[in-house]
């Protein structure tokens, strides 16, 4: 089950460049929402256990630079993937998130077949 307060959306042709404080990995994102993203593709010597990261996330004809917390890990035989939660969240980060968004659902008012 997710803890997420936000849904995240799948997302393809976004790179990103981290840093851990001491240097710096490129990968990819894989889905998004307004609070934070998911980072793949990365090499396993990245440190997640820092209390905040550096991004800059280059795609879709956008850039955005960003600080981020670590809220989890996991690694594989060669990579580790990174979920963030984006620290002060840049309007424009919104903006590009809430793109991607599925249109809201329109309820109809109805109860046995009367409109309520």
């Amino acid at each position: 089950m997710e803890k997420r307060r936000h849904p995240r959306i799948a997302i393809k042709n976004l790179s990103v460049d981290v840093s851990d404080g001491h240097r710096f990995f490129s990968g990819t994102v894989s889905d998004v929402s307004r609070f934070g993203f998911c980072m793949t593709d990365l090499p396993r010597n990245l440190n997640a256990d820092v209390k905040k990261m550096t991004v800059v996330i280059s795609g879709k004809g956008k850039r955005f630079k960003m600080i981020v917390k670590p809220k989890w890990s996991t690694r594989d035989a060669l990579t580790k993937s990174v979920g963030a939660e984006i620290l002060e969240v840049p309007w424009d980060w919104t903006e590009f998130a809430m793109n991607y968004e599925p249109a809201p659902h329109r309820y109809t008012d109805v109860w046995d077949g009367v409109r309520i």
